[in-house]
């Protein structure tokens, strides 16, 4: 072990032992970032609007027939945070269950997008949501009524699951 060090000190001249030149790459560059042009986005009137990658709040997607959910309960399963939680319900349609209850706990999501991910009929996607804000802990508990939004407003999303599956 002493040997490998001696040969690593010996093998450095005595400006490199000193760090001066990573000390003049570091002063530079942050020279050339002084003088780059600045960009302030003037938040509450300019919105940003991000991209089919983005990662925000999920949703459940709904259809014209309904919810795409069959109520299988990956997403609760693979949930890391434990945010998910799913009860199923027998109905008469060609699906044979769908979510009585389908609550997400918005404190605890860490938005990893395993739910996304696991879910076999595109059901749980990430939306654009970013600006979310709760006044107490109960609010943030989202239940089904809340988390429904129409398959059209998620196409750039779906689109980039599709192609990146």
């Amino acid at each position: 072990m002493n040997n490998t060090k001696n040969t690593e000190a010996e093998r450095l001249n005595f400006w490199e032992r000193m760090y001066l030149p990573e000390i003049g790459r570091g002063l530079a560059l942050t020279f050339k970032q002084l003088f780059k042009p600045k960009f302030t986005r003037q938040y509450p009137e300019v919105r940003w609007e991000p991209e089919g990658s983005y990662r925000g709040r999920p949703v459940l997607v709904e259809e014209e027939s309904g919810e795409r959910c069959v109520a299988c309960g990956l997403c609760s399963r693979v949930c890391p945070a434990l945010a998910i939680e799913v009860q199923a319900g027998e109905t008469e349609r060609e699906k044979e269950r769908y979510p009585e209850l389908f609550e997400i706990n918005m404190l605890r999501c860490i938005y990893c997008a395993y739910c996304e991910e696991v879910c076999p009929e595109e059901a749980i996607v990430m939306s654009k949501d970013y600006d979310i804000v709760f006044t107490n802990q109960e609010d943030a508990i989202l239940g089904k009524e809340d988390l429904l939004v129409p398959v059209e407003k998620l196409q750039d999303r779906l689109e980039f699951l599709r192609q990146y599956k």
